[in-house]
């Protein structure tokens, strides 16, 4: 039996053994743990919703922002109800994965489509960034209200979120089944603990006895007053704006139709049911979160910390030891459903990529599945997009959910879109009142959209309004680049395949007298070429001359050693050379063999440098010449040779 190369050695002990195709069956998940896994990217995001209304209104409006926060909370309410009959008539309709991009692929066609895919794609990258930024935003807020005076962590905050995007990573290689495992209890944990906020806010309210947040204390962010954005019709911008930021809320809502794939059968009734689990409980979130703010004026600070969420949970608890505890379980609760809220995007990104790499709209790779059946060329890019997003925007939450909302409500935009252009085209029972919520969730989308491009195009917002079309049409130009190559295929004779030249010569480059050169001669040999021909390129006149001698002083190889001269020591340009004139009759075809000598130590790659890929490259345009490049274990060779024993250099 062939032994493991080291490089797969060190990926079964990281990755653990690998899993067959077989078992792809067995990586699916119950309603429960795919609740905990796919929905904690959605639950989460109620941990900044409302504190990204409130750093639009507080600065406008005042004390006054905490009375109209509750009336954007009932807008953001009502369209999480929209998208979710829209959503659960996506995964009703189109049980597989892929979500919008396969609703606006089916109804308006593959390159329409792409824009889903770009909107999907880009807010999975961006939601890594935001989520793992928010939970160590909580890590430091805890530290701010219950580490008696250890507040100066804010350094950590790049450093612990590129930490988690690497652990992240990590589980999610190791398989979609072990990452349900690791990252399904936290978004449990965070409901209870949100749960108990509510409960004990509720009855010291009642009891009278729950304080007010300090809209005085240092770092918060600058009061206005109502006067200051009310007049002019100044007040319908910033309500609107305000709306927009909540959005942010409803992002994570795509997760479950994008990775129908991860349930177990029946898929679309699995997903449907986990789906509306998901948003009853986003709704009592954000409301109980929002109803908080605003009995509490729990308001926010200009660097983030603590969050709004943190210093809730400090007001209702309390100050003595008992509310010490709860605030250290609460803010533990609520880092850790956010940094595997991140871990949803590895679920649906993947799937995705697979998808739109399927339809030839992104590199075939993408479609492979790794060491534990998991996409693993898809988890890479994901974290490595989102590491450099990360180091880009300095893990600042606010300036990432600028560019968060919009690639995740233009998804939302092209599924209620695609959905009414579905129903339009079918008579079937309840078809006017599926027409008109779909069309309705498809444009409160679009309007979304179109408010955060404007408000916030200044503060990031212009990198995604570029990036969509200029990856719309990366995805569309890779697409015509796979079909040019399939029609060519298409357009050839029948017999393309049997030889066009009646005379074929081998020719094999020779750097030195060893056995990877003997190697290539008997290969040559093998093929029954009319001939074969070893050739060196003659730059040290001194050294070929020796050579010369060294080969024809031989006798394991009957090919005599041809010296072309090369005095500029442009050796690709005299192998192009050689091989036109070769070729250059129209009735003589060539292989060049190109012997590449492996090393398994860094010193023998160090002392023998490889230059056969270059070397080959030179002929990639000339008719009639094949390349051919092979591989030999030079130190494999060495050691049986060191042993007594002669090497096979079969």
């Amino acid at each position: 039996m062939t032994p493991d190369r080291l490089m797969y050695r060190a990926k079964r002990r990281l990755l653990g053994q690998p899993l067959t195709t077989e078992r792809v069956s067995e990586e699916k998940l119950s309603n429960r743990t795919a609740l905990g896994v796919l929905a904690s990217d959605c639950i989460s995001s109620s941990a900044y919703g409302s504190e990204e209304m409130l750093r639009v209104l507080v600065p406008v409006v005042g004390a006054a922002a905490f009375t109209l926060v509750m009336p954007v909370t009932g807008a953001i309410l009502l369209v999480l109800l929209l998208l979710t009959l829209c959503y659960s008539d996506v995964v009703t309709l189109y049980a597989r994965a892929g979500g919008s991009y396969v609703v606006t692929r089916e109804n308006f066609g593959p390159d329409v489509a792409q824009v889903s895919a770009v909107a999907l794609l880009v807010d999975y990258v961006v939601t890594v960034a935001v989520q793992t930024s928010a939970g160590t935003n909580a890590l430091i807020s805890l530290a701010h209200l219950a580490g008696n005076g250890w507040t100066g962590l804010d350094h950590l905050q790049l450093p612990v979120s590129v930490a988690v995007i690497v652990l992240l990573a990590y589980g999610n290689l190791r398989g979609v089944r072990e990452a349900g495992r690791m990252f399904a209890i936290p978004a449990y944990l965070f409901i209870a603990a949100m749960g108990l906020v509510f409960l004990v806010a509720a009855a010291r309210a009642l009891a009278g006895g729950l304080p007010h947040a300090d809209l005085t204390a240092p770092g918060v962010v600058p009061l206005g007053t109502p006067g200051d954005g009310w007049l002019y019709g100044a007040s319908l911008f910033i309500v609107l704006r305000s709306f927009a930021n909540g959005g942010s809320s409803l992002t994570g809502l795509e997760a479950i139709s994008n990775g129908i794939s991860v349930f177990r059968q029946p898929q679309g009734r699995n997903a449907r049911h986990t789906l509306i689990a998901m948003s009853c409980v986003l709704a009592a979130l954000v409301l109980g979160v929002s109803t908080l703010a605003h009995v509490t004026h729990a308001v926010p600070y200009a660097d983030g910390t603590p969050t709004v969420i943190a210093q809730e949970a400090r007001l209702a608890f309390g100050d003595g030891t008992g509310g010490t505890i709860g605030l250290v379980f609460v803010q533990l609760a609520t880092a850790l459903v956010l940094y595997t809220g991140a871990n949803t995007p590895f679920t649906g990104f993947p799937f995705l990529a697979s998808f739109v790499a399927r339809d030839r709209f992104l590199p075939r790779p993408l479609t492979r599945r790794g060491h534990r059946l998991a996409f693993s060329n898809g988890i890479v890019s994901l974290a490595a997009l989102s590491l450099v997003l990360l180091l880009v925007t300095g893990a600042n939450v606010d300036r990432l959910v600028a560019l968060y909302a919009i690639g995740v409500f233009t998804a939302f935009t092209m599924a209620g879109a695609g959905l009414a252009a579905y129903h339009l085209r079918r008579r079937e029972p309840l078809r006017r009142v599926k027409i008109t919520v779909n069309a309705l969730a498809a444009a409160v989308s679009a309007a979304v959209v179109l408010i955060f491009a404007v408000t916030k195009f200044t503060e990031g917002a212009w990198l995604v309004v570029v990036v969509f079309p200029l990856g719309v049409w990366a995805l569309i130009r890779i697409n015509r680049e796979y079909r040019r190559e399939a029609a060519a295929l298409e357009r050839l004779p029948a017999g393309a395949d049997r030889p066009r030249t009646r005379r074929h010569e081998v020719l094999v480059l020779v750097e030195t007298a060893d056995l990877a050169a003997l190697k290539a001669l008997r290969y040559a040999h093998e093929l029954r070429p009319h001939s074969v021909r070893a050739v060196h390129f003659a730059i040290d006149e001194a050294h070929a001359q020796r050579l010369s001698r060294l080969w024809a002083s031989t006798s394991a190889t009957s090919v005599a050693l041809e010296l072309v001269a090369c005095p500029d020591r442009r050796l690709r340009h005299a192998l192009r050379e050689l091989a036109a004139r070769t070729t250059q009759d129209g009735d003589t075809s060539l292989t060049v063999l190109v012997p590449r000598r492996m090393y398994a130590n860094a010193l023998g790659r160090l002392l023998h440098r490889g230059t056969g890929e270059k070397m080959s490259r030179a002929l990639e345009q000339l008719p009639h010449v094949a390349v051919t490049i092979l591989p030999f274990d030079a130190s494999h060779a060495i050691q049986v040779l060191e042993s007594g024993h002669l090497p096979d250099i079969d």
